[in-house]
């Protein structure tokens, strides 16, 4: 019977371990050995390069080509691109909820990577368009042509739609890729946010080095149309993972977006029902009272009645609303974000660059020293600072993910307090060698005096980048995954659009009367400084604020913040 029996179980193939909630592109259940994990995740984090590696060869870059080619003043063009990067991150938010509510993820790359093609194509177009307007001389205005602006911005404008496709759902496949119910590749799924980030700055890392020498010196013609072969290639290669991906599937028959809105209709509905009814509903569901579910207690009273929620759609509708204070608070650094690719380009376009006596780094090159230090810093925090932290707290993540957001938030208040200091000294130098009124004579002080207050810069996205985007997927329902990636984005989106208001309104208020504008076509006239001060006070009463709003912050998973 032994022998039997044994034979038997020799003879007996094993099933292959498939992975719950996923189906792989048969749609049928995948197989943990031959899906997911870093295999797929490789073919997606290189369509991510890719895409980072166009979207910044036009961003980092876009203020010297609106003050150059399309003759725009310095505090129009910061507007302008302030405006087209806070849509470009508010429409995320569109892009995700096609994805989670129709498309799925896989569908929506494919459509958001056609749409990046056609709009880094168009945007080709325009750049050879003849101009007359040049770059020489910033205080020189010009007209170029009408078709060409058009043209343009209609481009740019159709790559912000693309990358609110892209942007969400191509992270959220990538961390898809990683079973959170199994250890290892639960651990692999903290470490893939900070792989991912890596990976992406050092796209970004070429494109300032790259791209934008060549946008400078060569051709804007040629620095926008490498961006577009790239995102062919980039699409082509993800195309080619698609027999090693994980999909997951719904398991519930509404979609999540209809379960978490009937929760606050009937909340609503229920406003005025009376508290022992409340209770009533909370016994007869088993609802236990204790911090969690006291929390936004006045969506509770959605458990009354026929058509009251369950307790499962009333803790989804609860833990999205919980993030609100945290988006909000995070307004600030977004806000101080915004100024790299323009106030911080425009003041290195006045100092000298010179690097030999016939090579010249372009301003715009200098935003590489925030992916470089964040491509340095990376391996540092996740092999050698996380498992020291680990030994001590004894969490996965060595550092909680809120405690991580919250050091970026106050590395980026000091950034600006550096950013303030450094300008004035810029200002003070042009003063002394009588260069006040001469804009387009080089400021005799080295670039390299901006470069600490861009490392702090990439060591602050460190902490609160990666901490945004790592809390924003935990903390939402899993079928809001891509939403929620697409409402870290959108703090970036608002904060943009504040960045710009901010501008508009300093910019008018200081330019009546005759005086000279905190951001003047001659920076050597103009006031960044205080402008920069401005924005470190307000870092520190957002950093204050974050602390209050996250020591109350109830998590989904309790032991992850």
């Amino acid at each position: 019977m032994a022998i039997a029996g044994a034979d038997n179980e020799a003879g007996t193939p094993l099933l292959p371990k498939t992975v719950d909630g996923s189906v792989d592109y048969r749609n049928e259940p995948a197989v943990r050995s031959s899906s997911g994990g870093w295999r797929s995740a490789g073919f997606i984090i290189g369509v991510e390069v890719a895409e980072r590696f166009a979207y910044y060869g036009i961003s980092s870059n876009l203020i010297t080509y609106l003050t150059g080619p399309l003759g725009q003043s310095t505090a129009t063009a910061a507007a302008n691109v302030n405006a087209w990067y806070g849509t470009a991150s508010l429409l995320p938010l569109l892009g995700a909820f096609v994805a989670d509510s129709f498309l799925g993820r896989f569908r929506t790359i494919l459509a958001a990577s056609a749409l990046y093609v056609l709009g880094l194509g168009l945007l080709t177009l325009s750049a050879m368009i003849p101009s007359d307007c040049k770059v020489t001389n910033p205080l020189t205005s010009c007209s170029p042509p009408r078709f060409q602006v058009i043209t343009f911005f209609g481009a740019l404008y159709l790559v912000a739609l693309a990358q609110g496709g892209h942007k969400p759902c191509v992270q959220a496949f990538g961390a898809d890729q990683f079973d959170e119910k199994e250890p290892e590749e639960c651990k692999a799924k903290s470490s893939f946010f900070n792989w991912w980030y890596f990976c992406m700055c050092f796209g970004t890392l070429v494109t300032l080095w790259v791209l934008n020498y060549i946008q400078d010196n060569l051709s804007w013609a040629l620095g926008f149309g490498i961006p577009c072969v790239a995102m062919v290639v980039a699409l082509v290669v993800f195309l080619l993972g698609t027999s090693t991906y994980r999909f997951s599937i719904q398991r519930e028959s509404r979609s999540a977006f209809a379960r978490i809105g009937s929760v606050y209709v009937t909340a609503v509905k229920n406003w005025s029902v009376s508290v022992s009814d409340v209770a009533d509903a909370e016994e007869r569901l088993g609802l236990i009272s204790h911090s969690r579910s006291q929390q936004l207690s006045f969506l509770n009273k959605a458990l009354v009645g026929t058509n009251g929620c369950s307790l499962d759609e009333l803790e989804e509708a609860k833990s999205v609303l919980r993030l609100a204070p945290i988006w909000l608070t995070c307004l600030v650094y977004a806000v101080v974000f915004a100024q790299s690719p323009t106030f911080f380009t425009k003041q290195g376009a006045t100092m000298e660059r010179s690097i030999t006596p016939s090579y010249k780094i372009s301003p715009a090159t200098l935003q590489s020293f925030i992916s470089l230090s964040i491509v340095i810093f990376i391996p540092v925090y996740d092999r050698v600072l996380i498992p020291i932290a680990r030994s001590f707290t004894h969490k996965p993540g060595g550092i909680t993910m809120l405690q991580r957001i919250g050091t970026g938030i106050f590395l980026s208040f000091l950034a600006m307090v550096i950013a303030a200091l450094v300008e004035m000294k810029r200002l003070k130098t042009a003063a002394d060698y009588g260069l006040i009124d001469l804009p387009e004579v080089t400021v005799p002080m080295s670039v390299w005096w901006l470069v600490p207050q861009y490392v702090l810069f990439g060591i602050a996205d460190v902490f609160a980048m990666v901490g945004l985007q790592e809390f924003f997927y935990d903390q939402v329902p899993s079928e809001l995954r891509s939403v929620g990636l697409a409402l870290y984005l959108s703090i970036f989106g608002i904060g943009s659009f504040l960045s710009s208001f901010m501008i508009s309104v300093i910019d008018k208020a200081t330019s009546q009367s005759g005086q000279v504008s905190w951001f003047a076509n001659n920076l050597n006239q103009a006031h960044l400084d205080y402008f920069y001060w401005l924005l470190a006070c307000f870092s520190f009463i957002g950093l204050a604020s974050y602390l209050y709003f996250s020591k109350a912050y109830v998590s989904k998973r309790l032991n992850t913040l």
